[in-house]
This record gives structure tokens, sequence and C-alpha cells, in this order.
């Protein structure tokens, strides 16, 4: 039979043995009480590959001291769900870890339901998506729901040293001598991935000849011919996705240079040009806008620059964008304006036109009163006068509330409140 890998081969057979997620399994939290009370219920286990879903979920099985049975939502069955029953029924309780629970169809959940609901089965779903959106509700109800972090660098090391020791699971009967520096660099290149990480040690493990004389030597260089470096991952249909771009944008809007520029380099890292321009050119309006209007024109240049050249070069024109809309003053006020006109208009705010201001351009309008009253205000000092604009129902109405962030619009602001005062 082929030797299983080493990331399966040590994998936890209690939560003792878990490293990191002390978020979960540290003293006092919910999934640690649920465990030592003895009280488990269902629940859904989500967070990037490698963070140990699954190990997790068969540690607790360990604990528990509970039989358990590995499903896979997409690969099994509703007739393997059937035999999940019977032999829950046999033991008068089961756990299922259930792979990829998001993809779990209607007629199995259907099945699966009144089953979990009587505690028949203890469901522990593992997934990389979002419960929250990628999860039916009926399922999702029914589940505790924790998310699992990446692991740190230190944590992944840890995992890595227990392989490297174990004498039963792991390598510790081979005569090895690995540098501490080998296993840095693993637990750092591995993106928070611990499996990543243990399969680049094994590879650096069964790649290296023995010397004649002495342990097999694992460097540092051998460790990093062993392990590719992990590529940033950018799924446009998961949370990453959405998650990088509202930190870039809160970034640029907190005028975190720094930070706007990590999470633009991660865009950048994934290809992503259209949806940094998109973002970008919605900031330079929704959160610089009228505190420095020539922004926006300046950010629409700089894409259609970077939208030219292409990356690697466009790489240049967008960090200039994204320095420059992190250092400029901020203000929101056009958006809130709209928006709260809009709101207005939702909740019956309406109201008719006032007849002055109303199409005049067709026989007869006259007589119905049709824009009689209206003044033309080019033909008053200064381009202005008084006149009713809004419905009567909404003249003393206000949306745009100025801000003083810019010089721009502290012009305006003058201005705005010198109309609004001659209004009323």
């Amino acid at each position: 039979m082929k030797k299983q890998p080493l990331a399966y081969r040590i994998r936890p057979q209690s939560i003792h043995d878990v490293i990191g997620q002390e978020q979960l399994l540290g003293e006092g939290e919910l999934l640690r009480r649920m465990i030592d009370a003895n009280q488990l219920s269902s629940m859904i286990l989500y967070g990037p590959p490698g963070t140990g879903k699954t190990s997790i979920a068969r540690a607790i099985a360990g604990t528990m001291n509970l039989p358990f049975k590995l499903l896979n939502a997409v690969m099994h069955n509703k007739k393997d769900m059937e035999t999940l029953v019977a032999e829950a029924k046999m033991h008068g309780q089961m756990i299922a870890i259930m792979d990829e629970v998001h993809r779990l169809d209607k007629t199995k959940q259907d099945f699966l339901l009144p089953h979990l609901e009587n505690g028949l089965i203890i469901m522990i779903g593992a997934t990389t998506s979002n419960p929250y959106h990628a999860i039916n509700p009926a399922i999702r109800s029914r589940c505790h729901i924790f998310e699992l972090t990446p692991l740190e660098p230190n944590e992944i090391k840890k995992a890595l040293i227990r392989a490297v020791q174990d004498p039963v699971n792991g390598y510790g009967k081979a005569e090895l001598d690995v540098e501490d520096a080998a296993l840095d660099h693993l637990a750092a290149a591995c993106g928070g991935d611990a499996r990543s990480a243990l399969n680049g040690l094994e590879v650096a493990i069964l790649s290296t000849p023995k010397p004649k004389d002495g342990p097999k030597r694992i460097t540092k260089q051998i460790a990093e011919k062993s392990i590719q470096k992990k590529s940033y991952q950018h799924d446009k249909d998961g949370d990453a996705y959405y998650d990088v771009l509202s930190a870039f944008q809160k970034s640029i809007r907190g005028s975190d240079v720094d930070a706007a520029l990590h999470y633009l380099a991660r865009l950048i890292e994934a290809g992503d040009l259209v949806s940094i321009a998109r973002r970008l050119l919605v900031i330079s309006y929704e959160d610089i806008g009228l505190a420095s209007p020539q922004a926006g024109e300046r950010t629409l240049s700089a894409i259609e620059s970077a939208e030219r050249l292409g990356f690697p070069e466009a790489r240049i024109p967008l960090a200039n964008a994204v320095i420059e809309l992190c250092l400029s003053p901020k203000s929101n006020s056009a958006i809130q304006a709209i928006d709260h006109a809009i709101s207005d208009l939702r909740k019956g705010g309406v109201g008719d036109v006032p007849a002055h201001l109303k199409d005049a351009h067709y026989k007869g309008a006259q007589d119905l009163g049709r824009g009689v009253t209206y003044k033309y205000p080019h033909d008053y000092e200064n381009g202005w006068v008084k006149q009713q604009y809004l419905p009567t129902p909404l003249k003393d109405r206000s949306y745009y509330s100025p801000k003083q962030t810019g010089k721009f619009e502290a012009t305006l602001a003058q201005l705005y409140n010198r109309l609004k005062d001659t209004r009323s």
C-alpha cells in the first residue's frame, strides 16, 4: 500500500494535539467548552486551505470518543448518507465530517436534516467558503459556525518540528539534521497553509540523498527548492476577493498609504486590473469627492495609463493614484447628499413639480399655467434670482451637508449656505 502523505499521518488525534486556532480551542472558548462539557452539536468550520478544518474535526471525534465517517458533499450520494444513518443507529450517535459542505444539494440536505435535529448525526462541515454566503439557510441554522484563521509561522514551525521528531508517524527514526533556517523558510513560505509546509518538508527529506556517513542534512537551500512559494490566492467567487477590495478602499479612506499599497500589491499579484481600476475610480468620487475634485480626473488618467501599459508597468501609475488618494483631503458629502435625496424619494417624498418649472414648449401650456411665472436666472444680476425649485412638500429640505476638509468644498460651502439663507 502506498504510504500516506506526512500531513495526513501526523494529523492530531485529540484537540490537545491541535496547533493554533486558540480563538476556538483555547480555555473558555465556545468550541472548547462544548467539547469539555460533552455537549457537541453540528457545526461548520470554515477558513482557507491548510488551516486544519478536517484535522480539528477528526481531533474532536477522537476527544469525544465517538465513531466518525469522512464524507464529501459532492462525491458521496444519498445512498452513502443512508449508510451513514444506518451505522449511526448501530452506534447510537455518529459524527459525519462533511468536506465541501457548501456543495450539499437539496436531496441530501432533506435526508440529513431530521437526523441532525434529533442528534443521531453530528455533522462537522468543512468549507473554504463563507457559510453565510454559500450554505443553505436550512443547514446553516442548525449549525454553530466557527472561522479558522491562517496559522502563524511560529505555529507551523511547531507542526514541522513535531513531524521531524515523531518516531511513529513522522521522521523521528530517520537520520536527519534539519537546519532551523530550513524550518523557518518552510513555515514562512507556505502562506499559513500547514499542509503545504509539511508537504515541502517531506519532499525535502525524500529527495535528499543520504551521505555515506552521517545524517541527511536539510538546509535552507534544499527547503527553498522543495516548496513552491505559495502564490497569493485570489478567488473572485470567494471571501478573499471582497475582503481585500474592502480593506483596500478602507485603507485609502483612512489615509494609510502603507496599508493601501499592501492591498494594491495583493490585487496586482492576482493580475486583477479591472477590479483595481473600478475601485480606485469609485474611491476618488466617494471618499475624496469635493474635497479634491481634481483627484477623480487624475485617477481616471492613471487608470487609462495602466490599461495601456498592462502589467507589470501598470503598477506605477496605480501606485501614484493610490498614494495621492490616501493623502488627499476626504469628503463623502456628495454621496451622502444623493443617498439622502434617494432615501427621501423612496419614503414618499415626491410632490408635484412647481408649475413655473414645468415644460412650456407646447401649444396650450400657458393656458395650463405651465412656466408662466418662471424667472430666467440669466436675466438677473449674478445669474441668480430667488424662486422655488423643490416641490412644495419638500421646499425646506436640505440634502447636501458640506465638509470643510478641502479648500474647494469650503468655498462651495460658503456659497451653498449663502444661497440657502436667501431661500428661507
